[in-house]
């Protein structure tokens, strides 16, 4: 790999702490420190994504690369930090936070300039670890390595993987907070993306009172990453935030489309370019439920929940309009900004649903429709993605108990398939208002309803395979990942098997990784 092109503009821009020193602490005024992964002696391949290396301008992967792939024997040219952030955690001001397990390599830029940030995730404490080892498990590794590429694959803005590796460590965790702590195999992965700027490095600056590395963070921001800005002084900065604004609805809008619940919406982890980021305790939906929250953590106030999503970002971007106060000077413009949220996101949300649903445009009765295919998803407890997949087979001579019946979760009775064929009367009449044909209604659909999503159980069968030295599940998933809105394999394209309904790490999780 061409590790030679790795470069560190960040630290060559920003104040930080060049000590080294790896001791817990509060890092004040600065935005990173230097630090150096822990470093493995037993480390093992599992998985390499050639196509992302040779995109970002890494090049292919030779044997030779493999200590890079944890961190080991770094070549004088890079430069080793972890970054300073703070945040609100459920919804409380947590203080400096920073990356804790993260460690960054730099940035590399391909031969047409397109800029890539390395990072590996699990290779040793920072000093922003806050009393934890900075290590992560196999499980959780294999979870983000798969899990950032699938949705990549569904189009939908997100960080991706690049390795996955064993560090021959066993590492101690307590997979749900229940007081009963075992070892794992530890792993480490490598993730990029454009960058891993979050909201909480804006509000750490803006808290402190670093009012001139706040602009100078901005700067750097929008003259990397956000080429549409070309005003200046204080308009450029109103321009930056309504545009993080609107990446971020768009982002929620994506999030709903394929059913992805991120279950810890953190301020620290929002990404400032609209990226999914941060790969924790996240689900894709199986059974339709908008109060659903994989995350442990989060309960019972299910303040993450599927959809309360949009909500939550507008929350976020209120504590990144404060933050961005300095800058900006003007209460009404991030008022008005923000109300527009709203308004931006449900009417992309509602536009996305009639994609789904395969109407040429959104109708003012449009809303009603939703309302009621919501309730009905959440009575007749359905599959998400399945039930859009059964919906584009679903003609006037479909007996709609046999259609439906493997896409639910529960049994269906004779009441509630007398909802059901009133809702598919009610949607046919809708789709005779359509100005465009049937085939081409049932194209959008196609191009929109994903076929295979990543499941929980389906990653939690992975991980046991791989822990047990096989990897025929790995290489089936990540061949599925890539075609997802093609049914690959007949037996992924199922709803949620019963066993795992209440399987520790495979239902639900927590933020333990």
């Amino acid at each position: 790999m061409n590790i030679e092109r790795i470069r560190q503009p960040f630290i060559e821009t920003f104040p930080g702490d060049f000590s080294n020193n790896l001791m817990q602490r509060n890092t004040p005024k600065v935005l990173f420190a230097t630090t150096q992964p822990a470093g493995f002696d037993k480390l093992q391949l599992i998985s390499f994504n050639e196509a992302l290396s040779e995109e970002i301008g890494l090049g292919k992967f030779e044997d030779k690369d493999l200590d890079f792939l944890v961190g080991n024997n770094l070549p004088e040219n890079v430069q080793t930090y972890a970054t300073a952030y703070a945040g609100h955690q459920f919804g409380n001001w947590a203080g400096q936070l920073g990356d804790g397990r993260a460690i960054l390599a730099g940035e590399i830029t391909d031969d047409s300039g397109k800029k890539t940030e390395i990072q590996w995730k699990g290779a040793g404490a920072t000093p922003y670890s806050r009393h934890a080892d900075g290590r992560a498990v196999l499980r959780s590794s294999v979870r983000e390595y798969l899990m950032s590429e699938a949705m990549y694959h569904l189009g939908v803005p997100t960080t991706r993987a690049l390795s996955l590796a064993f560090t021959g460590e066993d590492v101690m965790r307590d997979i749900m907070y229940s007081g009963n702590p075992q070892l794992e195999k530890g792993a480490v992965v490598i993730r990029t993306a454009e960058s891993f700027l979050r909201f909480g490095h804006f509000e750490l600056m803006s808290a402190q009172r670093e009012y001139n590395t706040l602009q100078e963070l901005a700067d750097f921001t929008i003259e990397n990453y956000y080429p549409e800005i070309t005003s200046s002084d204080i308009q450029k900065y109103k321009d930056f935030f309504e545009n993080i604004c609107t990446r971020t609805a768009n982002l929620m809008v994506e999030w709903f489309r394929v059913g992805f619940v991120h279950g810890v919406m953190n301020t620290d982890n929002m990404s400032v370019l609209g990226l999914t980021i941060d790969y924790g305790p996240y689900s894709m939906m199986d059974e339709y439920d908008l109060n659903f929250t994989p995350n442990t953590t989060d309960l019972p106030g299910r303040r993450y929940a599927f959809g309360k999503q949009g909500q939550i970002a507008q929350w976020n971007l209120w504590q990144l309009a404060n933050a961005l106060h300095p800058l900006i000077k003007d209460e009404k413009f991030l008022e008005d900004t923000l109300n527009h949220f709203g308004t931006y996101f449900w009417e992309a949300h509602d536009q996305m649903l009639c994609k789904k649903f395969g109407f040429d445009q959104l109708r003012k009765e449009d809303e009603d429709f939703f309302t009621n295919w919501q309730g009905l998803m959440q009575e007749l407890q359905l599959d998400y993605t399945l039930f859009f997949s059964q919906l584009e087979k679903t003609n006037p001579d479909t007996d709609l108990k046999e259609h439906f019946k493997e896409v639910s979760y529960i049994t269906l009775n004779e009441e509630m398939l007398e909802k059901l064929s009133h809702f598919i009367i009610t949607y046919e009449a809708r789709l005779e208002l359509n100005a465009i044909s049937k085939e081409d209604s049932l194209a959008i659909m196609k191009k929109t309803n994903p076929k295979f999503i990543l499941r929980n159980y389906l990653l939690y069968e992975c991980i046991e395979e791989i822990n047990n030295g096989k990897k025929e599940m790995l290489e089936k998933l990540t061949k599925a990942i890539e075609s997802p809105y093609q049914e690959v394999y007949a037996e992924f394209s199922v709803k949620r098997p019963s066993g795992y309904d209440d399987t520790a790490g495979c239902s639900t999780l927590s933020c333990s990784s």
